[in-house]
């Protein structure tokens, strides 16, 4: 038996054994009082490397994006009352995204919480984060860590992966903790599933005799490609079909985009050469996707009820909404897409129509012109595309790019060449501003031998700013480089439309200055052929480092129909009469 006595087994002890068995190795979070057991827990395990922030909502940002940089889950910890509830703003852009962690809290001790008593910072935190996370739970009792622990791994890793959350009062961290031999070291294979779940075989047969009748293939590529590790055979089948690919904006780099197959990224902020592939195809293959209002336009989904659809996802309640398949496969992406491939067979006999891929192609490479002449345009401060293009420039081959920023993220999503999976990172599904920080700190802290870029927006920028300091602390070297217009300049653009412009204006701030404040190394760039340079001597300073770069507002070719897409009507879902 493990006793307290002989083993220091407190519930606390017992917690950091079982996240050991996981294979957990990067807890981030926010040191607190009554989390004193657990920290010196971790304080005590070699395996588990900690990293302090200045603000809980960035501790669940890193966690998935760690993630999301490697496929390994990692934790997130806050204390009670404050600490969950900025925990629970970083949950969820993780809950929307489909980005699996474990999110640890304290709460008061069990004589006064769950029903709490009154006392300072009481909180519900279980119910508070139970909307942004797949499961979560209350530990009264030490005894059933493990168990709970186990369960929690289980919820977030199985079916559709999602964040999970335990509260552990402060007397259960500290409580001893009698188990038998081993409890807190069982395999993850002993208590989950770690098979992937194939389609039945009528499903891919059914999916075969639709592609086979494609004149104009197209697949879209979703997360879940991601997940599985399914980018091989995603441009396998690419290959076998002669079809366009359309990676989502969370699986960015699922097809490189230099690739003969890829005509953009995202859906609707890809531009025309998507949305006239969308709109002409025949057939399309969905394949982890969840077709977000990123994939819609002013009617609803751009995937309609005309198209034939093969739709692949573990996830059920993903099948058949909103866009309705003609074939589904409750299956993971890479089990699925190796069947589909098998029953195709080497030489399949299609009908696709001659010069499909390549009318697609010619669209995509007539975009980008006209996107590069925007770059080339002349002015006193620079375009955004200029920044965008020089800024893509000037990225090593190996390095790894956060795309922070609402209107940032267009640029950035054009311009920045994107080469395998996990290189390029967006939050589409919350949409967090200022997620990019925090993001890019983790990638760091993760894969430490990779340069990490930060692309953001000076609005998105002053969400995380403090993380500056965690950035310093522990020399994680990021390279931040803000497109600063100086205002919220989607947000100008909109209200200046409607006649009024109230309260958008970020003038005067010398985002370089507050970098070097924090003992980072600062610059500020106004002209695009500054940017290499400024890149170069960032990387070379081994800090952290803020490029203040000064840019124009201009809005993104796309911002009209990103507009339309947020004014469709009640007829876009549900197909009733106007």
């Amino acid at each position: 038996m493990a006793a307290a006595a002989g083993g220091g087994a407190d519930g606390a002890t017992m917690l950091v054994r079982c996240l050991r068995a996981e294979g957990v190795d990067h807890v981030f979070g926010l040191v607190g009082g009554k989390l004193a057991p657990l920290l010196k827990a971790l304080a005590q395990e070699r395996a588990i490397t900690f990293t302090g922030v200045r603000h809980e909502s960035s501790a669940a940002m890193m966690a998935a994006a760690a993630f999301a940089g490697r496929g390994r889950i990692a934790v997130a910890i806050g204390e009670m009352g404050p600490g969950a509830l900025n925990l629970a703003a970083g949950l969820g852009g993780a809950f929307a995204n489909n980005l699996p962690l474990l999110a640890i809290t304290t709460n008061q001790h069990r004589a006064a919480a769950y029903p709490h008593a009154g006392m300072f910072m009481d909180l519900d935190s279980v119910a508070l984060t139970r909307p942004v996370t797949k499961w979560n739970a209350v530990v009264h009792d030490a005894r059933r860590l493990p168990d709970l622990v186990r369960r929690a791994f289980r919820e977030a890793l199985s079916g559709r992966p999602g964040p999970v959350h335990l509260d552990v009062p402060q007397d259960v961290l500290s409580s001893p903790c009698m188990l038998a031999d081993g409890e807190d070291a069982i395999a993850p294979e002993r208590y989950r599933a770690l098979d992937r779940p194939r389609p039945c075989a009528d499903a891919v047969a059914r999916a075969v005799a639709c592609i086979g009748q494609a004149r104009r293939p197209l697949i879209v590529a979703g997360g879940g490609v991601v997940a599985a590790d399914a980018a091989g055979q995603v441009r396998a089948l690419a290959a076998r079909l002669g079809a366009p690919v359309l990676p989502t904006q969370m699986a960015l780099g699922v097809v490189a985009s230099d690739s003969a197959h890829f005509i953009g990224h995202g859906g609707l902020i890809a531009g025309s050469p998507v949305w006239q592939a969308i709109a002409a195809a025949d057939v399309i293959v969905a394949i982890g996707c969840r077709h977000s209002s990123w994939m819609w336009d002013d009617k609803g989904p751009m995937v309609r009820r005309t198209h034939r659809v093969v739709s692949i996802n573990i996830d059920p309640a993903a099948l058949g909404h909103p866009v309705l398949h003609e074939v589904a496969m409750q299956a993971d992406a890479r089990a699925a897409l190796d069947d589909l491939l098998a029953a195709l067979g080497p030489a399949p006999a299609l009908a696709v129509e001659t010069g499909w891929l390549d009318g697609a192609r010619a669209a995509r490479r007539d975009y980008r012109a006209r996107l590069d002449a925007m770059a080339d345009e002349a002015g006193e401060v620079m375009h955004p595309a200029a920044l965008a293009r020089a800024v893509a420039q000037a990225l090593p081959r190996d390095a790894l790019a956060v795309y922070d920023g609402g209107h940032t993220t267009f640029w950035s999503n054009d311009f920045t060449g994107v080469a395998a999976l996990r290189t390029r990172f967006h939050e589409p599904g919350m949409s967090h501003l200022g997620f990019g920080l925090p993001h890019a700190l983790a990638l760091k802290r993760v894969l430490p031998d990779r340069p990490v870029f930060n692309l953001t927006g000076d609005g998105s920028f002053g969400f995380t700013v403090g993380e500056l300091d965690t950035a310093r602390r522990y020399r994680l070297g990021v390279v931040t480089i803000i497109h600063n217009n100086a205002s919220w300049g989607v947000i100008r653009a909109g209200q200046k439309h409607q006649g009024f412009d109230f309260a958008t204006s970020l003038e005067d701030t010398d985002y370089a200055a507050i970098a070097r404040g924090f003992g980072c190394h600062g610059e500020t760039v106004t002209r695009a052929d500054e940017v290499a340079g400024a890149v170069g001597r960032s990387l070379a300073s081994g800090l952290p480092a803020v490029l203040d770069c000064r840019t124009r507002f201009v809005p993104h070719p796309c911002m009209p129909g990103f507009g339309a897409m947020n004014r469709y009507g009640f007829e876009a879902l549900t197909g009733a009469a106007g």
